[in-house]
C-alpha cells in the first residue's frame, strides 16, 4: 500500500518512519528487571515512565493459569528475593538523559514480611484538583498481595509523590488501577483487578472527583452498569462532549458513554455490546483513542490472548470506529451481519491484521495527523509453551519453522499508523529489531516526537533452548528489559 494512498491528498505531514525513530532507552533504563513501561506522560518538560518489574517472574508465582512448560526467564523460588519495587523515571530532551526520580516503599505486609508497597505503575494523568495549585501528575498504582491495596500518587514537582485518598468502596481487595481519567473539571478512575486477577476486579464500577487530595470519591454509575456479567472498567476516555468506558466481559465486551451532567450516578448509553457483536473472541476493550473526529476501540482477550483458564482464544483482535452520532465502522476484523447491518473491515485486514499471534491492540496515540497502534504479539511464548494439546497442523508448522526462525521471523510487536484510519502502514513488524519487545504498552506525543514503549520481560536471563524445545539452561540476556524509542516530529 502507498503512503499516497493513505494520506488522500494533502493530508498531515509525513511523520517518522522507522529510521527516524531513536532509542533512548533500552534494557530496562539501565535495569534489566523493568519489564514494562506500564505508565507514560509528557509533564513538566520530561517525559514521565513507570515501570512493572520481573513480570515474568512475578506470573510464574501467580494463579494465573498458564500453557508454559519451560520458563522463559530464570526466577528464584522466592519472587522477593528480587527487588520487585517499582520505579518511576524521567527523561530529559535536553540532556538526553534519565532519572529516577521515585521508587516504591517497602512495607510490612500482612504476613509479617517485607514487600514492596507498589509493584508496578499503571496509569498516569496531569489534572489540576480544587487544591492543586498547578496541574499535578497523578499515577496509579499495582500493589503486592501481600499488601493493603492499590494507591493513587501524586507530584506537583516530579520529585516528591505521596498517596491520596482513594475511594472508600476499594477496601484492600483492589489491588490494581489502571485508569486516571480528566473529564469536565473532575479526575475519573475505576478499579482493575483483586488478588489472583490482575484484569478483573468484580466490580465494574466508576469514581469521580473533583479534589483528588482530599478525596471526596463518588460513584458516577450504576455497578457494573446493571449487568453483572461486566467484570471491569478496563479502559475510558472522553470522546466530544462524552466519557467513554469499555469493559471486560467473557461474553464480549461493552462500550457505553455518559455526558456526566447532573448529579452522579449519572445516566449512560450503551454503544456496542457483545463485543461489536463478535462475542467472547472481543473479550475487553484494551484501548481507546480518539484522532480526527472518531473514537477508536482497541479489542484484546486478556493474558496475552489466549485466556486458558476461560478457554478463549487464541483470536486476533479487531479495530472499531465510533462516531459521535453513536454509529460505527469495522476497520480491522472479521466480516459479520450485526444488529447495525452488515460489518465488512474498511481496512481490507482480518483480525489482527492478518497475524495469529496478535493478542491484542495494546495502545493507540494520535501525533501528527496519524494515528498510532501498537500491538501484543505471542509468537516468542510458542517455543515455551506445553504442545501436547495443540492442534496438529500447529504442532507441525512450528516443529517446521523450529524455536530460532519462530522468533527472528515472527518475533516483536508491530506499530502501525492511519493518517485517515483504515489505511494502515507498518512503522516496526519486529519489535524494532528486538524480538524480545513482544508489546507495545506506551505510546505518549510529545514536544519531541512520539515515544513508544515496548514490553520486554525476557531479563536478566533467558532461557536456552534445546532442539526438542527442552531446557538447555539460561545466559544472559543483553536484548532484554523494557525499551523507549522516539520518532522525531517531521519538518
Amino acid at each position: 500500500m502507498s503512503e499516497n494512498r493513505a494520506r488522500r491528498g494533502s493530508g498531515p505531514a509525513r511523520g517518522p518512519r522507522i529510521n527516524e525513530f531513536t532509542c533512548i532507552a533500552s534494557r530496562g533504563i539501565s535495569d534489566p528487571l523493568n519489564a514494562y513501561p506500564h505508565s507514560m506522560k509528557w509533564h513538566l518538560d520530561r517525559l514521565f515512565v513507570g515501570t512493572t518489574r520481573a513480570n515474568m517472574c512475578a506470573l510464574r508465582v501467580s494463579k494465573v493459569k498458564t500453557n508454559i512448560g519451560v520458563w522463559p526467564v530464570q526466577c528464584p523460588d522466592n519472587l522477593y528475593d528480587l527487588d520487585m519495587r517499582a520505579q518511576i523515571h524521567s527523561w530529559s530532551p535536553q540532556s538526553n538523559s534519565w532519572t529516577e526520580v521515585f521508587r516504591s516503599p517497602l512495607i510490612t505486609g500482612r504476613d509479617g514480611s517485607a514487600v514492596p508497597r507498589e509493584l508496578g505503575y499503571r496509569g498516569m494523568a496531569v489534572f489540576q484538583g480544587e487544591s492543586d495549585p498547578e496541574p499535578a501528575l497523578y499515577i496509579s498504582t499495582y500493589a503486592s498481595a501481600r499488601g493493603y491495596g492499590c494507591n493513587i500518587l501524586r507530584t506537583i514537582d516530579g520529585v516528591n509523590f505521596e498517596p491520596i485518598p482513594m475511594p472508600a468502596e476499594f477496601g484492600d481487595f483492589v489491588l490494581t488501577l489502571r485508569l486516571l481519567i480528566p473529564f469536565k473539571g473532575r479526575l475519573f478512575t475505576s478499579p482493575t483487578g483483586r488478588a489472583g486477577d490482575p484484569n478483573a476486579s468484580n466490580f465494574a464500577a466508576v469514581f469521580e472527583t473533583r479534589d483528588p487530595v482530599r478525596g471526596n470519591w463518588r460513584m458516577a454509575n450504576t455497578p457494573a452498569f446493571g449487568d453483572r456479567s461486566n467484570l471491569s472498567v478496563f479502559e475510558m476516555l472522553p470522546f466530544g462532549d462524552h466519557l467513554y468506558a469499555g469493559t471486560a466481559n467473557f461474553s464480549g465486551f461493552q462500550l457505553w458513554r455518559t455526558d456526566a451532567e447532573g448529579d452522579p450516578p449519572y445516566r449512560w448509553e450503551k454503544i456496542l455490546d457483545k463485543g461489536a457483536w463478535r462475542g467472547k473472541e472481543n473479550q475487553g476493550v484494551a484501548s481507546l483513542c480518539a484522532h480526527e473526529g472518531a473514537l477508536y476501540v482497541g479489542s484484546g482477550i486478556q493474558h496475552g490472548g489466549v485466556d486458558v483458564a476461560n478457554k478463549t482464544g487464541p483470536a486476533g483482535p479487531e479495530l472499531i470506529r465510533v462516531r459521535q452520532d453513536g454509529s460505527w465502522d469495522l476497520i480491522v476484523g472479521l466480516a459479520r451481519d450485526t444488529p447495525d447491518g452488515r460489518k465488512e473491515p474498511l481496512s481490507g485486514f482480518g483480525p489482527g491484521f492478518n497475524s495469529f499471534f496478535t493478542g491484542y491492540f495494546w495502545r493507540m496515540g494520535s501525533y501528527d495527523g496519524w494515528l498510532y497502534l501498537g500491538t501484543f504479539r505471542w509468537s516468542l511464548m510458542t517455543n515455551y509453551s506445553v504442545k501436547d494439546r495443540w492442534p496438529d497442523l500447529f504442532r507441525r508448522f512450528h516443529a517446521r519453522l523450529g524455536h530460532e526462525r519462530i522468533m527472528h521471523n515472527l518475533g516483536g510487536a508491530q506499530l502501525w499508523r492511519s493518517a485517515d484510519g483504515e489505511n494502515f502502514l507498518p512503522v516496526t513488524e519486529d519489535g524494532f529489531g528486538n524480538p524480545y519487545n513482544y508489546g507495545i504498552r506506551g505510546i505518549e506525543p510529545t514536544p519531541h516526537g512520539i515515544a513508544v514503549g515496548t514490553v520486554n520481560p525476557f531479563a536478566p536471563r533467558v532461557a536456552l533452548l534445546n532442539e526438542d524445545g527442552t531446557l538447555g539452561g539460561y545466559a544472559d540476556n543483553p536484548r532484554g528489559g523494557l525499551e523507549i524509542w522516539l520518532g522525531r516530529k517531521s519538518g
